[in-house]
């Protein structure tokens, strides 16, 4: 016999098989979605629809955090329950609250109830500022070049300055005597 040929007692057997670890789980089929239902892509924080009736967004401005809710109505608006007047004594926080309201024309045609909490005044103010923008986005999309041109949907993000150690502040030292 030829060298190159292997011979029956030098092949190798068959590796007998192999129990598994487990008992095998009865699985049951999972539906599919065909790939044609898939959501269009659209801008972050977009409402799709109305929630419970209501237009919904979110703002944030130093440490002040409101849930703003918009729907269809005539004008009414509630900070925390009560009415902006009310919460807010300063002429410049509510004209910075209102002002995406009178760049879309729609002070009189939404019902506008915000809870807000956190921060000061002056931050409770650029975070209803935010949410009611974006709320109203969703409420009327064709307002959206409206509202990015007055920089309604920008988010400030500026916050305070941490105070420094060997200082008095963040920025303002102890006063330097020579003698």
């Amino acid at each position: 016999m030829p060298a190159s040929e292997p011979t029956a007692a030098s092949a190798p057997e068959p590796a007998a098989p192999v129990p598994p670890l487990t008992t095998p789980v009865a699985t049951t089929p999972v539906a599919t979605t065909p790939a044609t239902t898939t959501l269009a892509p659209g801008p972050k924080n977009a409402a799709q629809g109305p929630k419970y009736g209501y237009y919904w967004g979110t703002g944030r401005r130093k440490s002040a955090i409101a849930r703003v809710r918009i729907r269809e109505g005539t004008g009414k608006f509630l900070i925390n329950k009560r009415k902006l007047n009310d919460y807010f004594s300063l002429q410049k926080d509510r004209d910075t609250i209102v002002a995406p309201l009178k760049a879309t024309d729609s002070a009189k045609r939404v019902d506008v109830f915000v809870n807000i909490g956190g921060g000061g005044i002056t931050g409770q103010a650029g975070a209803i500022l935010l949410g009611l923008a974006r709320a109203l986005r969703g409420f009327n999309p064709d307002c959206e070049p409206i509202l990015r041109d007055g920089k309604y949907l920008t988010r400030d993000s500026r916050r305070v300055e941490r105070k420094k150690y060997g200082q008095r502040g963040a920025r303002r030292r102890f006063q330097f005597s020579k003698r």
